[in-house]
Protein backbone atom coordinates (compact mmCIF):
# COMPACT_ATOMS: atom_id res chain seq x y z
CA UNK A 1 0.00 0.00 0.00
CA UNK A 2 2.53 2.17 1.07
CA UNK A 3 4.28 1.27 -2.43
CA UNK A 4 1.58 2.53 -4.57
CA UNK A 5 1.13 6.05 -2.52
CA UNK A 6 4.57 6.65 -3.46
CA UNK A 7 4.09 7.75 -6.98
CA UNK A 8 1.18 10.45 -5.89
CA UNK A 9 3.13 11.68 -3.37
CA UNK A 10 5.85 12.39 -5.87
CA UNK A 11 3.66 13.86 -8.02
CA UNK A 12 2.17 16.51 -5.53
CA UNK A 13 5.64 17.65 -4.46
CA UNK A 14 6.53 17.95 -7.40
CA UNK A 15 3.85 20.06 -8.45
CA UNK A 16 3.21 22.10 -4.96
CA UNK A 17 6.68 24.32 -5.85
CA UNK A 18 4.76 25.54 -9.49
CA UNK A 19 1.81 26.07 -7.58
CA UNK A 20 3.19 28.36 -5.09
CA UNK A 21 5.34 30.07 -8.10
CA UNK A 22 2.27 30.62 -10.18
CA UNK A 23 -0.15 32.01 -7.36
CA UNK A 24 3.10 34.04 -6.16
CA UNK A 25 3.04 35.24 -9.98
CA UNK A 26 -0.68 36.14 -10.09
CA UNK A 27 -0.22 38.35 -7.23
CA UNK A 28 2.57 40.49 -8.43
CA UNK A 29 0.32 40.94 -11.93
CA UNK A 30 -2.54 41.59 -10.24
CA UNK A 31 -0.78 44.21 -7.83
CA UNK A 32 0.76 46.38 -10.60
CA UNK A 33 -2.61 46.50 -11.81
CA UNK A 34 -4.29 47.81 -9.54
CA UNK A 35 -1.10 50.39 -9.19
CA UNK A 36 -1.38 51.48 -13.20
CA UNK A 37 -5.32 51.86 -12.87
CA UNK A 38 -5.03 53.79 -9.69
CA UNK A 39 -2.50 55.68 -11.35
CA UNK A 40 -4.93 56.44 -14.68
CA UNK A 41 -7.67 57.40 -12.05
CA UNK A 42 -5.69 60.34 -10.72
CA UNK A 43 -4.62 61.82 -13.97
CA UNK A 44 -8.01 61.59 -15.16
CA UNK A 45 -9.10 63.34 -11.91
CA UNK A 46 -6.25 66.09 -12.20
CA UNK A 47 -7.42 66.99 -15.96
CA UNK A 48 -10.99 67.19 -14.89
CA UNK A 49 -10.05 69.69 -12.06
CA UNK A 50 -8.13 71.64 -14.80
CA UNK A 51 -10.61 71.82 -16.87
CA UNK A 52 -13.77 72.36 -14.54
CA UNK A 53 -11.28 75.78 -13.41
CA UNK A 54 -11.26 76.47 -17.22
CA UNK A 55 -14.86 76.49 -17.22
CA UNK A 56 -15.31 78.12 -13.98
CA UNK A 57 -12.99 81.14 -15.36
CA UNK A 58 -14.84 81.33 -18.45
CA UNK A 59 -18.44 81.13 -17.02
CA UNK A 60 -16.93 83.81 -14.63
CA UNK A 61 -16.13 86.12 -17.54
CA UNK A 62 -19.13 85.70 -19.24
CA UNK A 63 -21.33 87.09 -16.55
CA UNK A 64 -19.16 90.04 -15.94
CA UNK A 65 -19.40 90.71 -20.01
CA UNK A 66 -23.26 90.40 -19.71
CA UNK A 67 -23.42 92.42 -16.86
CA UNK A 68 -21.25 95.46 -18.18
CA UNK A 69 -23.57 95.09 -21.54
CA UNK A 70 -27.14 95.22 -19.47
CA UNK A 71 -25.65 98.28 -17.17
CA UNK A 72 -24.96 99.65 -20.65
CA UNK A 73 -28.24 99.44 -21.51
CA UNK A 74 -29.79 100.38 -18.68
CA UNK A 75 -27.81 103.43 -19.14
CA UNK A 76 -28.59 104.06 -22.50
CA UNK A 77 -32.55 103.50 -21.77
CA UNK A 78 -32.14 105.91 -19.03
CA UNK A 79 -30.69 108.72 -21.04
CA UNK A 80 -33.82 107.89 -23.56
CA UNK A 81 -36.57 108.09 -20.98
CA UNK A 82 -35.36 111.12 -19.90
CA UNK A 83 -35.48 112.66 -22.81
CA UNK A 84 -39.31 111.56 -23.67
CA UNK A 85 -39.82 112.94 -20.10
CA UNK A 86 -38.47 115.86 -21.37
CA UNK A 87 -40.53 116.06 -24.15
CA UNK A 88 -43.98 115.39 -22.48
CA UNK A 89 -43.12 117.76 -19.58
CA UNK A 90 -42.54 120.59 -22.63
CA UNK A 91 -45.80 119.37 -24.41
CA UNK A 92 -47.83 119.34 -21.36
CA UNK A 93 -46.96 123.02 -21.15
CA UNK A 94 -48.33 123.72 -24.25
CA UNK A 95 -51.33 122.09 -23.97
CA UNK A 96 -52.05 124.08 -20.73
CA UNK A 97 -51.31 127.45 -22.28
CA UNK A 98 -53.78 126.49 -25.51
CA UNK A 99 -55.83 125.37 -23.30
CA UNK A 100 -55.98 129.31 -21.52
CA UNK A 101 -56.04 130.30 -24.73
CA UNK A 102 -59.26 128.54 -25.76
CA UNK A 103 -60.96 129.30 -22.60
CA UNK A 104 -60.29 132.61 -23.16
CA UNK A 105 -62.09 132.77 -26.41
CA UNK A 106 -64.65 130.94 -25.51
CA UNK A 107 -65.38 133.79 -23.06
CA UNK A 108 -65.19 135.84 -25.79
CA UNK A 109 -67.36 134.21 -28.10
CA UNK A 110 -69.77 133.91 -25.56
CA UNK A 111 -69.76 137.65 -25.26
CA UNK A 112 -70.34 138.34 -28.88
CA UNK A 113 -73.38 135.70 -28.79
CA UNK A 114 -75.23 138.38 -26.03
CA UNK A 115 -74.49 140.73 -27.87
CA UNK A 116 -75.86 139.34 -31.39
CA UNK A 117 -78.86 138.40 -29.10
CA UNK A 118 -79.13 141.01 -27.88
CA UNK A 119 -78.92 142.77 -31.21
CA UNK A 120 -81.50 140.54 -32.90
CA UNK A 121 -84.35 141.08 -30.39
CA UNK A 122 -83.76 144.70 -30.70
CA UNK A 123 -84.13 144.16 -34.33
CA UNK A 124 -87.37 141.98 -34.09
CA UNK A 125 -88.83 144.66 -32.51
CA UNK A 126 -87.66 147.31 -34.60
CA UNK A 127 -89.05 144.94 -37.56
CA UNK A 128 -92.43 144.23 -35.79
CA UNK A 129 -93.09 147.68 -34.96
CA UNK A 130 -92.52 148.48 -39.03
CA UNK A 131 -94.83 145.93 -39.98
CA UNK A 132 -97.10 147.48 -37.79
CA UNK A 133 -97.15 150.55 -39.04
CA UNK A 134 -97.44 149.53 -42.69
CA UNK A 135 -100.05 147.11 -42.35
CA UNK A 136 -101.60 150.19 -40.63
CA UNK A 137 -101.00 152.66 -43.29
CA UNK A 138 -102.04 149.76 -46.20
CA UNK A 139 -104.98 148.47 -44.01
CA UNK A 140 -103.69 145.03 -45.21
CA UNK A 141 -102.32 142.36 -42.94
CA UNK A 142 -99.04 140.19 -44.39
CA UNK A 143 -100.86 137.64 -45.53
CA UNK A 144 -103.03 139.53 -47.12
CA UNK A 145 -100.38 142.14 -48.74
CA UNK A 146 -98.48 138.43 -49.95
CA UNK A 147 -101.57 137.35 -51.94
CA UNK A 148 -102.30 140.74 -53.33
CA UNK A 149 -98.58 140.77 -54.27
CA UNK A 150 -98.44 137.43 -56.20
CA UNK A 151 -101.69 137.55 -57.69
CA UNK A 152 -100.56 141.09 -59.32
CA UNK A 153 -97.63 139.29 -60.15
CA UNK A 154 -99.41 136.67 -61.93
CA UNK A 155 -101.49 138.48 -64.15
CA UNK A 156 -99.06 140.66 -65.11
CA UNK A 157 -96.25 137.71 -66.28
CA UNK A 158 -98.90 135.04 -66.53
CA UNK A 159 -97.77 134.68 -70.36
CA UNK A 160 -94.38 134.88 -69.96
CA UNK A 161 -94.83 131.86 -66.93
CA UNK A 162 -96.96 129.60 -69.20
CA UNK A 163 -94.35 130.06 -71.70
CA UNK A 164 -91.57 129.38 -69.71
CA UNK A 165 -93.29 125.72 -68.62
CA UNK A 166 -94.08 125.06 -72.01
CA UNK A 167 -90.37 125.56 -72.91
CA UNK A 168 -89.16 123.40 -69.62
CA UNK A 169 -91.58 120.72 -70.75
CA UNK A 170 -90.65 120.73 -74.04
CA UNK A 171 -87.00 120.46 -73.46
CA UNK A 172 -87.64 117.58 -70.95
CA UNK A 173 -89.86 115.59 -72.91
CA UNK A 174 -87.46 116.18 -75.93
CA UNK A 175 -84.51 114.56 -73.39
CA UNK A 176 -86.39 111.74 -72.38
CA UNK A 177 -87.57 110.94 -75.48
CA UNK A 178 -84.48 111.00 -77.26
CA UNK A 179 -83.32 108.66 -74.12
CA UNK A 180 -86.01 106.45 -74.61
CA UNK A 181 -85.05 106.14 -78.31
CA UNK A 182 -81.57 105.30 -77.65
CA UNK A 183 -82.46 102.65 -75.25
CA UNK A 184 -85.02 100.97 -77.34
CA UNK A 185 -82.68 101.72 -80.52
CA UNK A 186 -79.90 99.90 -78.70
CA UNK A 187 -82.03 96.91 -77.47
CA UNK A 188 -83.45 96.14 -81.26
CA UNK A 189 -80.17 96.78 -82.88
CA UNK A 190 -78.79 94.01 -80.51
CA UNK A 191 -81.03 91.42 -81.38
CA UNK A 192 -82.41 90.83 -84.91
CA UNK A 193 -84.01 87.76 -85.38
CA UNK A 194 -86.12 86.53 -88.59
CA UNK A 195 -90.08 87.13 -88.66
CA UNK A 196 -92.14 84.60 -90.00
CA UNK A 197 -96.04 84.45 -90.43
CA UNK A 198 -97.56 80.87 -89.99
CA UNK A 199 -100.76 80.36 -91.87
CA UNK A 200 -103.85 77.99 -91.11
CA UNK A 201 -102.86 75.28 -94.07
CA UNK A 202 -99.36 73.13 -94.20
CA UNK A 203 -98.24 71.66 -97.99
CA UNK A 204 -97.30 68.17 -98.07
CA UNK A 205 -94.77 67.21 -100.50
CA UNK A 206 -95.86 63.97 -102.67
CA UNK A 207 -93.73 62.30 -104.56
CA UNK A 208 -95.92 61.36 -107.62
CA UNK A 209 -99.68 62.12 -108.45
CA UNK A 210 -100.05 58.12 -107.63
CA UNK A 211 -100.11 58.57 -103.80
CA UNK A 212 -102.60 60.94 -104.52
CA UNK A 213 -105.24 57.84 -105.16
CA UNK A 214 -103.67 55.89 -102.46
CA UNK A 215 -104.48 58.44 -99.47
CA UNK A 216 -107.68 59.06 -100.77
CA UNK A 217 -108.37 55.26 -100.48
CA UNK A 218 -111.29 53.59 -102.20
CA UNK A 219 -114.77 55.37 -101.73
CA UNK A 220 -112.63 58.36 -99.56
CA UNK A 221 -111.79 55.53 -96.49
CA UNK A 222 -108.26 56.70 -95.87
CA UNK A 223 -108.48 60.28 -96.29
CA UNK A 224 -111.75 59.91 -93.85
CA UNK A 225 -109.99 58.03 -91.48
CA UNK A 226 -106.87 60.81 -91.83
CA UNK A 227 -109.44 63.69 -90.90
CA UNK A 228 -111.66 62.02 -88.09
CA UNK A 229 -107.97 61.25 -86.44
CA UNK A 230 -106.09 64.42 -86.52
CA UNK A 231 -108.76 66.85 -86.94
CA UNK A 232 -108.05 68.37 -89.68
CA UNK A 233 -109.35 69.19 -93.72
CA UNK A 234 -107.15 67.29 -96.51
CA UNK A 235 -107.53 69.43 -99.03
CA UNK A 236 -106.66 67.28 -102.86
CA UNK A 237 -106.70 69.90 -105.49
CA UNK A 238 -105.05 69.98 -108.83
CA UNK A 239 -101.76 70.47 -107.65
CA UNK A 240 -99.32 68.49 -108.94
CA UNK A 241 -97.24 66.17 -106.24
CA UNK A 242 -98.93 68.06 -103.44
CA UNK A 243 -101.96 68.47 -101.21
CA UNK A 244 -102.94 70.61 -98.70
CA UNK A 245 -103.37 70.31 -94.48
CA UNK A 246 -105.76 73.35 -93.49
CA UNK A 247 -106.69 73.33 -89.78
CA UNK A 248 -106.75 76.50 -87.56
CA UNK A 249 -104.49 74.23 -84.88
CA UNK A 250 -100.78 74.14 -86.05
CA UNK A 251 -100.48 70.76 -83.88
CA UNK A 252 -103.25 68.70 -85.42
CA UNK A 253 -101.89 70.26 -88.87
CA UNK A 254 -98.29 69.00 -87.79
CA UNK A 255 -99.72 65.65 -86.41
CA UNK A 256 -100.88 65.15 -90.20
CA UNK A 257 -98.38 66.26 -92.16
CA UNK A 258 -95.75 63.65 -90.18
CA UNK A 259 -98.69 61.25 -90.29
CA UNK A 260 -98.77 61.32 -94.09
CA UNK A 261 -95.12 61.61 -94.44
CA UNK A 262 -94.69 58.11 -92.67
CA UNK A 263 -97.45 56.27 -94.39
CA UNK A 264 -95.71 57.34 -97.71
CA UNK A 265 -92.43 56.69 -96.84
CA UNK A 266 -94.33 53.19 -95.58
CA UNK A 267 -95.90 52.21 -98.66
CA UNK A 268 -98.89 50.91 -96.88
CA UNK A 269 -101.79 53.28 -96.80
CA UNK A 270 -105.13 51.46 -95.09
CA UNK A 271 -107.10 52.50 -91.94
CA UNK A 272 -105.40 50.05 -89.27
CA UNK A 273 -101.75 51.90 -90.64
CA UNK A 274 -102.85 54.96 -90.47
CA UNK A 275 -104.12 55.03 -86.89
CA UNK A 276 -100.56 53.28 -85.99
CA UNK A 277 -99.16 56.48 -87.65
CA UNK A 278 -100.82 59.06 -86.49
CA UNK A 279 -100.32 57.63 -82.67
CA UNK A 280 -96.01 57.46 -83.68
CA UNK A 281 -96.90 61.14 -84.81
CA UNK A 282 -98.37 62.18 -82.00
CA UNK A 283 -95.32 61.03 -79.79
CA UNK A 284 -93.14 63.02 -82.05
CA UNK A 285 -94.57 65.85 -81.74
CA UNK A 286 -94.74 65.86 -77.73
CA UNK A 287 -91.88 64.96 -77.84
CA UNK A 288 -91.15 68.05 -80.35
CA UNK A 289 -93.02 70.04 -78.05
CA UNK A 290 -90.51 69.27 -75.38
CA UNK A 291 -87.49 69.68 -77.13
CA UNK A 292 -88.59 73.36 -78.31
CA UNK A 293 -89.42 74.44 -74.34
CA UNK A 294 -85.98 73.56 -72.93
CA UNK A 295 -84.28 74.94 -76.18
CA UNK A 296 -86.52 78.38 -75.38
CA UNK A 297 -85.29 78.10 -71.87
CA UNK A 298 -81.78 77.52 -72.71
CA UNK A 299 -81.89 80.07 -75.75
CA UNK A 300 -83.14 82.77 -73.20
CA UNK A 301 -81.06 81.85 -70.50
CA UNK A 302 -84.03 81.35 -67.90
CA UNK A 303 -83.00 78.32 -66.49
CA UNK A 304 -84.37 74.88 -66.07
CA UNK A 305 -88.08 75.07 -65.28
CA UNK A 306 -90.75 72.37 -63.76
CA UNK A 307 -91.06 69.80 -66.84
CA UNK A 308 -94.90 69.98 -67.16
CA UNK A 309 -94.11 73.94 -67.66
CA UNK A 310 -91.37 73.45 -70.10
CA UNK A 311 -93.97 71.32 -71.81
CA UNK A 312 -96.59 74.35 -71.72
CA UNK A 313 -93.95 76.73 -73.46
CA UNK A 314 -93.29 74.29 -76.02
CA UNK A 315 -96.95 73.96 -77.30
CA UNK A 316 -96.78 77.80 -77.92
CA UNK A 317 -94.37 76.92 -80.81
CA UNK A 318 -97.64 75.50 -82.57
CA UNK A 319 -99.27 78.63 -81.66
CA UNK A 320 -99.73 81.67 -83.86
CA UNK A 321 -101.51 84.96 -82.91
CA UNK A 322 -101.83 87.44 -85.59
CA UNK A 323 -99.55 84.87 -87.78
CA UNK A 324 -96.79 85.73 -85.80
CA UNK A 325 -95.25 81.91 -83.92
CA UNK A 326 -96.06 82.55 -79.90
CA UNK A 327 -93.01 81.00 -79.09
CA UNK A 328 -90.39 83.09 -81.34
CA UNK A 329 -92.57 86.37 -80.24
CA UNK A 330 -91.87 85.04 -76.68
CA UNK A 331 -88.23 84.51 -77.24
CA UNK A 332 -87.77 87.83 -79.07
CA UNK A 333 -89.21 89.12 -76.00
CA UNK A 334 -87.28 87.81 -73.85
CA UNK A 335 -83.66 88.91 -75.07
CA UNK A 336 -86.03 92.59 -75.58
CA UNK A 337 -86.79 93.00 -72.39
CA UNK A 338 -83.65 92.11 -70.80
CA UNK A 339 -81.48 94.61 -72.98
CA UNK A 340 -83.88 97.06 -71.65
CA UNK A 341 -84.19 95.83 -68.22
CA UNK A 342 -80.10 96.10 -68.25
CA UNK A 343 -79.64 99.02 -70.04
CA UNK A 344 -82.38 100.44 -67.48
CA UNK A 345 -80.71 98.94 -64.13
CA UNK A 346 -83.71 96.83 -63.30
CA UNK A 347 -83.92 92.70 -62.04
CA UNK A 348 -82.12 91.01 -65.76
CA UNK A 349 -83.05 87.80 -64.64
CA UNK A 350 -87.05 88.53 -63.54
CA UNK A 351 -87.84 90.94 -66.39
CA UNK A 352 -86.71 87.87 -68.92
CA UNK A 353 -88.77 85.33 -66.80
CA UNK A 354 -91.79 87.78 -67.25
CA UNK A 355 -90.99 88.07 -70.87
CA UNK A 356 -90.76 84.75 -71.67
CA UNK A 357 -94.22 83.47 -70.05
CA UNK A 358 -96.05 85.79 -70.90
CA UNK A 359 -98.40 84.45 -73.23
CA UNK A 360 -98.14 81.19 -71.71
CA UNK A 361 -102.01 80.92 -71.08
CA UNK A 362 -102.28 80.75 -74.81
CA UNK A 363 -100.67 77.10 -75.00
CA UNK A 364 -104.42 76.34 -73.12
CA UNK A 365 -106.62 79.02 -73.79
CA UNK A 366 -108.47 76.86 -76.14
CA UNK A 367 -108.96 74.71 -73.27
CA UNK A 368 -109.34 77.06 -70.14
CA UNK A 369 -112.28 79.59 -69.98
CA UNK A 370 -110.94 82.97 -69.65
CA UNK A 371 -108.22 85.70 -70.89
CA UNK A 372 -104.62 83.89 -72.09
CA UNK A 373 -103.41 86.32 -69.07
CA UNK A 374 -106.02 85.06 -66.32
CA UNK A 375 -104.73 81.74 -67.24
CA UNK A 376 -100.98 82.38 -67.26
CA UNK A 377 -101.34 83.84 -64.10
CA UNK A 378 -102.81 80.99 -62.65
CA UNK A 379 -100.39 78.77 -64.31
CA UNK A 380 -97.04 79.94 -63.12
CA UNK A 381 -98.91 80.94 -59.69
CA UNK A 382 -99.39 77.17 -59.85
CA UNK A 383 -95.62 76.44 -60.95
CA UNK A 384 -94.17 78.53 -57.91
CA UNK A 385 -93.44 81.20 -60.47
CA UNK A 386 -91.78 84.51 -58.40
CA UNK A 387 -94.79 86.69 -57.93
CA UNK A 388 -92.12 89.87 -59.50
CA UNK A 389 -92.31 87.86 -62.38
CA UNK A 390 -96.06 87.34 -62.18
CA UNK A 391 -96.79 91.07 -61.36
CA UNK A 392 -94.46 91.42 -64.63
CA UNK A 393 -96.08 89.47 -66.91
CA UNK A 394 -99.75 90.30 -66.40
CA UNK A 395 -99.98 93.69 -67.12
CA UNK A 396 -98.76 93.53 -70.84
CA UNK A 397 -102.31 93.89 -71.87
CA UNK A 398 -103.41 96.62 -69.12
CA UNK A 399 -105.71 93.74 -67.40
CA UNK A 400 -103.58 94.16 -64.19
CA UNK A 401 -102.01 97.52 -63.12
CA UNK A 402 -98.57 98.65 -63.78
CA UNK A 403 -96.63 97.36 -60.31
CA UNK A 404 -93.20 97.59 -61.05
CA UNK A 405 -91.02 98.75 -63.49
CA UNK A 406 -90.43 95.47 -65.06
CA UNK A 407 -93.92 95.25 -66.11
CA UNK A 408 -93.81 98.45 -68.17
CA UNK A 409 -90.54 97.08 -69.62
CA UNK A 410 -92.71 93.61 -70.90
CA UNK A 411 -94.95 95.87 -72.40
CA UNK A 412 -92.38 97.62 -74.53
CA UNK A 413 -91.12 94.86 -75.71
CA UNK A 414 -94.45 93.14 -76.92
CA UNK A 415 -94.74 95.97 -78.44
CA UNK A 416 -91.92 96.18 -80.24
CA UNK A 417 -91.92 92.57 -81.00
CA UNK A 418 -95.30 92.77 -82.12
CA UNK A 419 -94.76 95.98 -84.39
CA UNK A 420 -92.06 94.85 -86.34
CA UNK A 421 -92.52 94.86 -89.83
CA UNK A 422 -93.52 91.85 -91.51
CA UNK A 423 -94.00 90.03 -87.40
CA UNK A 424 -97.20 90.37 -88.16
CA UNK A 425 -99.47 90.12 -91.33
CA UNK A 426 -103.15 91.15 -91.06
CA UNK A 427 -105.01 91.25 -94.90
CA UNK A 428 -105.73 93.96 -96.58
CA UNK A 429 -109.17 94.19 -95.78
CA UNK A 430 -108.54 94.22 -92.11
CA UNK A 431 -105.88 96.76 -92.40
CA UNK A 432 -107.91 99.27 -94.52
CA UNK A 433 -110.80 98.81 -92.10
CA UNK A 434 -108.78 99.65 -88.74
CA UNK A 435 -107.01 102.52 -90.47
CA UNK A 436 -111.10 103.68 -91.39
CA UNK A 437 -112.01 103.33 -87.77
CA UNK A 438 -109.55 105.22 -86.37
CA UNK A 439 -110.22 108.16 -88.35
CA UNK A 440 -114.56 107.54 -87.71
CA UNK A 441 -113.66 107.79 -84.20
CA UNK A 442 -111.44 110.94 -84.52
CA UNK A 443 -113.44 112.61 -86.52
CA UNK A 444 -116.62 111.73 -84.02
CA UNK A 445 -114.94 114.14 -81.78
CA UNK A 446 -116.25 118.15 -81.69
CA UNK A 447 -113.61 120.14 -82.49
CA UNK A 448 -111.78 117.86 -84.80
CA UNK A 449 -110.89 119.98 -88.36
CA UNK A 450 -109.22 116.53 -89.74
CA UNK A 451 -107.60 113.65 -88.91
CA UNK A 452 -105.36 111.20 -90.83
CA UNK A 453 -104.12 107.16 -89.85
CA UNK A 454 -100.56 107.32 -90.63
CA UNK A 455 -97.46 104.72 -89.47
CA UNK A 456 -99.48 102.02 -90.74
CA UNK A 457 -102.18 102.24 -88.90
CA UNK A 458 -99.52 103.34 -85.59
CA UNK A 459 -100.45 106.95 -85.44
CA UNK A 460 -103.03 108.71 -85.37
CA UNK A 461 -102.74 112.41 -86.00
CA UNK A 462 -105.52 114.78 -85.33
CA UNK A 463 -105.68 118.89 -86.09
CA UNK A 464 -108.09 120.93 -84.70
CA UNK A 465 -110.20 124.33 -84.97
CA UNK A 466 -108.04 126.68 -82.37
CA UNK A 467 -110.92 128.68 -81.86
CA UNK A 468 -113.05 126.18 -80.47
CA UNK A 469 -110.12 124.23 -78.71
CA UNK A 470 -107.67 125.18 -76.74
CA UNK A 471 -104.50 123.76 -75.34
CA UNK A 472 -106.07 121.73 -71.78
CA UNK A 473 -108.94 120.73 -74.26
CA UNK A 474 -106.85 119.37 -76.81
CA UNK A 475 -104.98 117.41 -73.79
CA UNK A 476 -108.22 116.13 -72.72
CA UNK A 477 -109.01 115.20 -76.25
CA UNK A 478 -106.21 112.95 -77.27
CA UNK A 479 -107.33 111.25 -73.82
CA UNK A 480 -110.29 110.50 -74.82
CA UNK A 481 -110.34 109.45 -78.08
CA UNK A 482 -107.38 107.43 -77.52
CA UNK A 483 -109.63 105.89 -74.65
CA UNK A 484 -112.66 105.12 -77.50
CA UNK A 485 -110.08 103.72 -79.43
CA UNK A 486 -109.09 100.96 -76.47
CA UNK A 487 -113.12 100.23 -75.85
CA UNK A 488 -114.10 100.01 -79.35
CA UNK A 489 -110.91 98.50 -81.59
CA UNK A 490 -108.59 95.72 -81.53
CA UNK A 491 -105.43 96.20 -82.63
CA UNK A 492 -101.42 94.74 -81.85
CA UNK A 493 -99.09 96.84 -80.23
CA UNK A 494 -100.04 100.29 -79.26
CA UNK A 495 -101.20 103.26 -81.32
CA UNK A 496 -100.02 107.48 -80.80
CA UNK A 497 -102.86 109.66 -80.81
CA UNK A 498 -101.00 113.27 -81.78
CA UNK A 499 -103.65 116.27 -81.39
CA UNK A 500 -102.36 119.31 -83.07
CA UNK A 501 -103.66 123.00 -81.61
CA UNK A 502 -102.23 125.39 -84.57
CA UNK A 503 -103.18 128.84 -84.12
CA UNK A 504 -102.28 131.32 -87.35
CA UNK A 505 -102.48 135.24 -87.03
CA UNK A 506 -103.13 136.82 -90.77
CA UNK A 507 -103.29 140.01 -91.67
CA UNK A 508 -102.35 142.06 -94.64
CA UNK A 509 -100.56 145.48 -95.46
CA UNK A 510 -102.58 148.17 -97.90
Amino acid sequence: MFSQLSPLVAAVSALLPGIIIGYLVRQLLASKSVSSAESKAEAILNDSKSKSQDILLEAKNRAIKVLEDAKKEEKERNVQLSRIENILTKKESELESRAKELTEEKETLKAKNTELATAKTELEQVKSKQLGELEKISGLNRDQARGEMLSRVEEEYKDDLYKQLKRLEQENKEELDKKAREILTTAIQRYAASHIADVTTTVVSLPSDEVKGKIIGKEGRNIKTIERLTGVDIIIDDTPEALVVSGYDPVRRQIAKLAIDKLIADGRIHPAKIEEMVEKAKSEINEKIKEAGEAALFETGVGPMDPKLTYLLGRLAFRTSFGQNVLLHSIEMTHIAGMLAAELGLDVPITKKAALFHDIGKAVDHEVQGTHVEIGRKILQKFGIDPRAIQGMEAHHEEYPYVTLESRVVQTADAISGARPGARRDTVEIYLKRLEDLERISNSFDGVDKSYAIQAGRELRIFVTPTKIDDLSALKMAKDIAKKIEEEMKYPGEIKVNVIRETRAIEYAR
